[in-house]
């Protein structure tokens, strides 16, 4: 039940806040972290920036503490959702346990969004790489975190900063210009560079479905507006909107900021790089908290990186990272035991937000002695444990280790020596029919099952004959993996460009103890390169038709045990619809293409000794 006790205007000597509502809410915790409640006094506020604009923020104190506590700042896009009781959501779910130790907490729409004045911008570009702006993301946070600082009781002058997804992009880009009263962050699931490997585009190849939805989501009302997709598989609607510039013309009418950013930074110009997070990171010396999921769909590149970027510069040893087994944000809701088909058996959700989450700020932020945080605490899937490195990817751990792809359609760890140097396998590659991310019918937006893509069984691809596929024979031992993985193809195409979309994939055994997992096909690192960025991504340029081209690209990084019995496959397509856009096989800037430009082509993948298409994973020496 909520109760207003008193509703006051204020005026103080900095006119930034316009009025405040008191309400006591309680918290009723779940059995697992407490049978008693807990309550807060909201408080409602207006706080004004530094060029007039005014934010709504909402503060949450808990009543009748003699403690100075520290306070816990999150900025979001999406709204300030609130319980039955009007006290914000994440009280009594996410950071519940956060709640349990004792915070301030504030949440607060970013400029243009819901209840915040201003304009919109999304991913705004920081102060200092725009000489027009005098007013960024990190700017507002400063602002506010001043303000909480000078006008709010009951604080110890201590203040973390957390978020998932553009919340964490919001974290991490606080650093370009952090308050001294930020003492921890923790970007979650942040985006780092939104072209090289995070939602709008990987490796230069446009994520349609995705960036089309997220866009038309954000930026068609100062509120979430989803597009209406209605009951159709977006597969065809994708499909049957042809050419990108259709978007516009049928649906966007020009009203959508960001898609005519799409369509006029199809290449890795300086309005992507001004954007990328990392750039800005170079000096910071606040505790940093990074944390993604194997199966983020949308933003796993970024977290990497961000953890990476801090870690040059981490002369005191005050920079984390944790990776689980979840997908978008998975840590922050329910038990984390499962996803889709698959067991880790544990709540590692549960164990992440209570023995990680917490003690994190509890010692930073309380000046509480926790157990050492490890540099890098992962989840290995398979063997389904946590373990913790030194350094991520722990290269002193690993061998790389060279897995062939031969003609036959087998893997090897001994390349096809005495082949010919011809000796390849084709499929044919049609733009009218390209192959699916998932099974169809296709949900729209972040809507159904179709959010657990990642950990789909890639059996559903069955029966198609436009990609190919290699498996190895049953493994006679276990094998682990922790760090990169790197796709070698040597390849070539009857066109002038394509997508080369590469899958690992995990093959349960025939006898698994789950009869329902018997021959699934978990994919463990997926990626993929549009080929006319081979060698620059702000420069492309076109394939020689039918001459072998040879591609190294990442897949990402990963912990994983694949388990003895099982096998191991690749799979190798150049479509992945509607999740990336068709390619249209031909040299040609993809926004301005039209219906003809769209092409047939033969796809060929190579496995001679000369022109070898390998996978190279790093495997652990479990004897160091």
């Amino acid at each position: 039940m909520v109760k207003m006790l008193f509703i006051i205007k204020t005026t103080i000597k900095r006119p930034i806040i316009l009025y405040s509502l008191f309400v006591a809410c309680t918290v009723k915790p779940t059995s697992e972290i407490s049978e008693s409640s807990i309550r807060y006094n909201k408080q409602v506020v207006e706080i004004e920036m530094r060029d007039g604009i005014k934010l709504n923020t909402e503060i949450y104190v808990p009543p009748n503490t003699d403690e100075k506590l520290p306070i816990l700042f999150t900025r979001t896009p999406y709204g300030l959702r609130h319980d039955e009781n009007g006290l914000h959501s994440s009280l009594s779910s996410s950071y519940l346990e956060l709640a349990k130790e004792g915070y301030i907490f504030v949440f607060q729409d970013i400029r243009g969004r819901y209840g915040s004045e201003g304009k919109f911008s999304m991913l705004r570009t920081p102060v200092s790489a725009d000489e027009n702006a005098q007013v960024d993301e990190a700017t507002d946070t400063y602002d506010t975190i001043d303000w909480l600082i000078e006008n709010l009781d009951g604080h110890n002058r201590k203040v973390g900063i957390l978020g998932i997804s553009y919340g964490g992009w919001l974290t991490a880009i606080a650093l370009t210009d952090i308050h001294p009263a930020v003492k921890a962050i923790s970007p979650q699931a942040s985006p780092s560079d939104m072209f090289m490997g995070d939602d709008f585009y990987h490796n230069g190849a446009f994520r349609l479905a995705p960036s089309f939805g997220y866009a038309a989501m954000m930026e068609r009302s100062k509120e979430n507006f989803p597009f209406d997709f209605g009951d159709e598989d977006v597969y065809d609607f994708y499909l049957n909107l042809g050419p990108l510039s259709n978007a516009n013309k049928q649906h966007f009418a020009g009203a959508v900021p960001t898609w005519n950013d799409f369509m006029s930074h199809s290449s890795y110009d300086q309005f992507w790089k001004e954007k990328e997070v990392t750039h800005y990171l170079s000096n910071s010396h606040v505790p940093a908290l990074n944390v993604a999921g194997w199966w983020d769909a949308e933003d796993f590149y970024g977290p990497m990186e961000i953890y990476q970027a801090l870690e040059q510069n981490d002369e005191t040893n005050i920079n984390r990272l944790v990776v689980g087994p979840w997908r978008h944000g998975g840590w922050a809701r329910g038990k984390g035991d499962s996803l889709g088909s698959i067991g880790f058996g544990s709540n590692t959700s549960v164990y992440y937000r209570e023995s990680i989450q917490a003690p994190w700020f509890l010692h930073h932020l309380k000046g509480e002695k926790t157990q050492p945080f490890p540099e890098a605490h992962v989840f290995v899937t398979g063997l389904n444990e946590w373990k913790s490195y030194d350094n991520w990817p722990p290269l002193e751990n690993t061998n790389p280790t060279k897995l062939f792809l031969l003609s036959d359609g087998s893997i090897s760890n001994q390349s096809q020596m005495n082949s010919k140097a011809s000796d390849h396998r084709t499929f044919i590659s049609d733009p009218a029919n390209p192959v699916p991310y998932t099974q169809r019918p296709i949900k729209g937006f972040w809507q159904g099952a179709s959010a657990l893509w990642k950990v789909e069984d890639q059996r559903f691809l069955n029966g198609r004959e436009d990609y190919l596929s290699w498996q190895s024979e049953p493994l006679e031992e276990n094998v682990e993996i922790a760090g990169d993985i790197v796709a070698n193809l040597a390849v070539s195409t009857t066109g002038s460009d394509a997508d080369w979309i590469v899958k690992l994939i995990d093959v349960y055994p025939e006898g698994s103890p789950n009869p329902n997992m018997a021959n699934y096909e978990l994919m463990i690192a997926d990626e993929v390169l549009r080929s006319k960025f081979r060698d620059d991504f702000s420069e492309p340029s076109p394939l020689i038709p039918n001459e072998v081209t040879k591609l190294k690209f990442s897949l990402g990084s990963r912990a994983h045990r694949f388990n003895k019995g099982h096998r191991l496959m690749v799979i190798i397509q150049s479509s992945w619809f509607p999740l990336i856009d068709r390619n249209p096989q031909k040299f040609i800037d993809i926004p301005m293409a039209t219906d003809d430009d769209y092409l047939v082509a033969t796809q060929s993948v190579f496995s001679s000794g000369s022109n070898p298409t390998f996978i190279e994973l790093p495997v652990i020496q479990h004897n160091k």
